[in-house]
């Protein structure tokens, strides 16, 4: 394989192409993996026709969606529900649209004349988070739903709802983290969650017919599945057994969800309108439980960098040392199901932590060659949007900032 060619052909930015199509329209996600990534891996290294695609941070399920229209069988984890719930929606094309789109036409009835009581959430500062006429409007929503008898479409309305429970909220947009609104900001926030609920829905349905009448195509029905198992922790052989699977794609976190991408207080509220929380997903995350002491990787250029941090900032070099223990673990545990002859492709990006860069995709590499990989190529990619800020406060000093991340890497392994 000429991999030095396949870079020359392929503009990895995509910056002009359209990254919420079919299914990927369905709902905005933290650091999303946009499907072009998955698309051109999924064309230029894997030539297979079918196959099993794994993904062990799913996410929003961009990868998982990609690998369904390739007619693979995909299998997706991720510890976060909301993850799931959205995952699970995006890969399934078994629903009659001319049934979805009557339950949404029966929905717009309902909002001219709602008369059902709202379903309303047990929630302390429920007011702090949502004005009384969101709460009723969102109370109404999940109202409906609870009546909707499909799974699949119910499925589908959630998925809408909790886009629809963000921007009626007091949150600020366009953070991944809780933050509310300043006072003067609230005065003038009214929204309107039918609106916003019925604006997701249609858009969502243009989405589902898009891939359902291109999974309609397939010579195959391929099959999908997603799981709540911690990959850090294990994978259970009955779930994914040993040398099943032909390709990893997969995005992980960039760093512990405390200091990088909180996906459990971008989804909290969510969740629990959605009434799907469980536990505390930013703890549970990678290097969410930190080290007593800083540990050598061998790996060369990780333990250097983790050096660097130590003799600036010891407890900060121990929250590094705690996110890398947890992705080696992953990375063991996944190669074992990787088959021989099968890939890896991991979407990274090297923060700074403390002014020093750290070589995630450096990492990555030496992880997976300790478990028989060896390294095809990493192809390196511009982001051109906005999925991540700019700058952030590492340090949690007012008004003090760093560059964040504006450049990914994929990372290629393969298993000898």
């Amino acid at each position: 394989m000429d991999m030095q060619r396949l870079e020359d052909e392929i503009d990895w930015t995509f910056a002009n192409d359209n990254t919420r199509d079919y299914t990927h329209i369905y709902h905005d996600y933290p650091a999303r993996m946009i499907p072009q990534i998955p698309r051109a891996i999924l064309s230029l290294i894997y030539k297979k026709e079918y196959g099993l695609l794994f993904d062990p941070y799913c996410g929003s399920g961009t990868s998982l969606v990609e690998g369904l229209m390739r007619g693979m069988d995909v299998v997706g984890t991720d510890i976060n529900p909301l993850a799931r719930l959205i995952s699970k929606s995006k890969i399934e094309y078994s629903i009659d649209p001319r049934n979805l789109e009557a339950e949404l036409n029966r929905f717009v009835e309902f909002t001219l004349n709602p008369k059902l009581k709202p379903l309303v959430i047990k929630k302390d500062n429920l007011s702090f988070w949502f004005k009384e006429g969101a709460i009723r409007g969102i109370g109404l929503i999940m109202r409906y739903i609870s009546s909707i008898q499909d799974r699949k479409i119910r499925d589908f309305f959630k998925v809408a709802a909790s886009e629809t429970i963000r921007e009626s909220s007091n949150t600020r947009k366009g953070e991944f983290k809780l933050y509310r609104y300043p006072e003067e900001k609230l005065k003038h926030h009214n929204p309107d969650p039918f609106a916003i609920m019925k604006f997701k829905l249609f858009r969502n349905f243009e989405g589902y017919e898009q891939f359902y009448e291109t999974m309609a195509k397939l010579s195959k029905n391929p099959k999908a599945r997603i799981y709540s198992f911690n990959t850090v922790k294990g994978i259970a052989k009955d779930r994914l057994p040993n040398a099943s699977v032909d390709i990893v794609i997969t995005s992980p976190p960039y760093g512990d969800s405390h200091t990088t991408v909180a996906y459990g207080q971008y989804s909290r509220l969510s969740m629990e309108w959605l009434g799907i929380s469980k536990g505390d997903v930013d703890r549970m995350s990678m290097g969410g439980n930190k080290t007593k002491e800083v540990v050598n990787f061998d790996c060369g250029p990780l333990d250097r960098a983790i050096e660097e941090v130590a003799a600036k900032k010891p407890k900060r070099a121990l929250e590094v040392t705690s996110f890398y223990a947890d992705l080696r673990n992953s990375i063991k545990n996944v190669s074992k199901v990787i088959k021989e002859g099968g890939y890896a492709c991991y979407v990274v990006a090297n923060r700074r932590v403390a002014g020093v860069v750290l070589p995630t995709d450096q990492a990555i590499k030496c992880f997976f060659e300790r478990y028989g990989f060896f390294h095809v190529r990493t192809f390196s990619r511009k982001i051109p949007n906005k999925r991540m800020p700019s700058r952030n406060s590492p340090t949690n000093i007012a008004g003090k900032t760093e560059q964040t991340m504006n450049k990914e890497l994929i990372v290629v392994m393969e298993k000898m």
